[in-house]
């Protein structure tokens, strides 16, 4: 079984090379909105990722040594996908709010697809 610093590991430079392309949409196409909406929530979505992970790993460790409950974070992520939205819409001539909220939902999906393709691979 895949560490969770392999599994986000692998999801960062899939995550990094779309928001390379996010880069350049916005540098040469019309969809500057859209394109700065995405970069937007798919860095605050990456941030909402890497505190999963880091507070799914200290869960581990605090089941594991018989410790009370640890907290998964929930608070956190949603403070900053509250954060995410709230700047899409105040700066709304910059960042379209419903590509903000895709990209918000991204790190999720490539997470989602990346385990349905592990499971196909090895079963």
């Amino acid at each position: 079984m895949e560490s969770l610093q392999e599994i986000h590991r692998r999801q960062k430079k899939v995550l990094f090379f779309l928001l390379a392309l996010f880069i350049l949409g916005w540098g040469f196409t019309d969809f500057k909105q859209i394109c700065a909406g995405l970069i937007l929530g798919s860095l605050f979505g990456l941030y909402n990722f890497w505190i999963l992970v880091r507070r799914m790993e200290r869960f581990d460790r605090a089941i594991t040594a018989g410790k009370g409950r640890a907290s998964l974070g929930t608070a956190m992520r949603f403070a900053s996908g509250v954060a995410a939205a709230a700047i899409a819409i105040s700066l709304p001539e910059k960042f379209d709010l419903i590509s903000t909220v895709i990209g918000l939902m991204i790190p999720y999906i490539l997470l989602l697809t990346d385990r349905i393709l592990f499971h196909t691979k090895h079963h």
